[in-house]
């Protein structure tokens, strides 16, 4: 049964018949149930995406109104991915320089070294304890590369699971208020560390604050939100993008013994996941004036919804697009942005994935789809797999 809209199509069990539904008709349509318009052509996102007169927040509410006064609100409205001008490109290219100076590989071999300690904690070498490890892997490794100790890490987890529920629409108020108490706790840690960033000369902090300075970023507050900001998209979009390969690796056949064969193709793998089954499937952009998208005048405070994982489904983009090619080497990728808000973070994203899927791969795990059942965090744009075993299940 199809979903009954393209938000509740993001938790949908497989929300890709719709999505190709979406594909065949109207390049824009309006929603009348949402009460917005609805993009899903690549040709359209990707012009959406580039028309500078589509902004990611709309004029009115800069921040969402339930965080409004909140220290949450206050992380919110300085981060670079809810900005335009100079409040966003400045701060974007110090972060895009300072994350293009990472070593991947010895990011890898953090994640991996993560990955399997991990594993002995929470168990999964004899359970399916799998949503807890995916979701903390990303964080571990980007708070390890910003240089938090190793003993803080499980704490710090802690705290962006809590952080990151208050940018959902369906945040509760007791999970705001929990998410308002852990930015205040990340704002003082994160300014704690900042301050010791200078011993770790060659860390991705103190480079961070180096390329801050040299395009004039010099605002604390707003470095210290951004640094939250880059743990929240790990934590978010990262996650998603380990657990939608191991949906790949549970339900595509001869998938796991080609990758435990040949474990360099895992990196092919992410990728085509990314696009097989984006961990982010929507995002909104703003009309700030009159502007034109696919012949359609659309007036100043329409709302669009870019439905970027049916975008990664166009044929026009991808060929075979309903087809899972591990050797596809032309991939047009949409979940992490595109041109002024592509995410500066995707290649770290990429590695850090595709080091937690090698990760597991070489353990004694078994990945079953008779023995792991799953469904689908609820979220308006974020499609993570949350995994127990079928007899947790039953």
């Amino acid at each position: 049964m199809h979903p009954i809209n393209p938000v509740a199509a993001v938790c949908h069990a497989n929300p890709y018949p719709y999505y190709n539904s979406l594909l065949k008709g109207a390049a824009l349509v309006f929603d009348e149930q949402l009460k917005l318009w609805v993009a899903s052509r690549a040709a359209v996102v990707h012009d959406v995406l580039d028309n500078p007169h589509c902004a990611v927040r709309p004029g009115a509410e800069q921040v969402p109104k339930a965080l409004a006064g909140s220290s949450a609100g206050e992380i919110f409205s300085r981060l670079i991915r809810m900005n335009e001008g100079p409040a966003h490109t400045r701060p974007k290219f110090a972060l895009q320089q300072a994350l293009g100076t990472l070593d991947i590989a010895s990011a890898k071999i953090k994640t991996r070294e993560l990955g399997t300690a991990l594993a002995t904690t929470y168990g999964l070498l004899k359970s399916s304890a799998l949503t807890a490890w995916i979701a903390d892997i990303p964080t571990y490794v980007v708070a390890d590369l910003l240089g938090f100790g190793h003993a803080e890490l499980p704490q710090l987890a802690l705290w962006m699971a809590d952080f990151v529920r208050c940018l959902s629409p369906l945040s509760t108020s007791e999970q705001l208020a929990a998410a308002s108490g852990a930015a205040q706790t990340l704002l003082l840690r994160f300014r704690q560390l900042i301050q010791t960033a200078a011993v770790h000369k060659s860390g991705l902090l103190s480079r961070i604050q180096q390329e801050a300075t040299l395009v004039g970023w010099d605002n604390l507050d707003s470095i210290l939100a951004n640094l939250i900001g880059l743990l929240s998209q790990t934590y978010e979009a990262t996650a998603g993008l380990i657990g939608n390969s191991i949906v790949a690796l549970l339900t595509l056949p001869h998938l796991q013994d080609r990758l435990r064969n040949d474990p360099g193709q895992v990196d092919a793998m992410v990728q085509e996941v990314c696009r097989f089954d984006s961990p982010v499937q929507n995002t909104r952009r703003f009309v700030m004036q009159a502007t034109t998208v696919a012949n359609v005048t659309l007036q100043a405070g329409d709302t669009i919804l870019l439905v970027l994982a049916a975008a990664g489904r166009d044929e026009h983009a991808n060929y075979q697009p309903n087809e899972f090619i591990l050797e596809r080497t032309d991939h047009r990728l949409f979940g992490f942005g595109h041109g002024r808000h592509s995410c500066p973070g995707q290649n770290l994203a990429f590695a850090i994935a595709s080091a937690a899927i090698q990760s597991i791969l070489a353990m004694p795990v078994s990945l079953d789809a008779k023995n792991i059942h799953w469904t689908y965090r609820p979220s308006a744009n974020g499609r993570f797999p949350l995994f127990t075993n079928n007899h947790q299940h039953a």
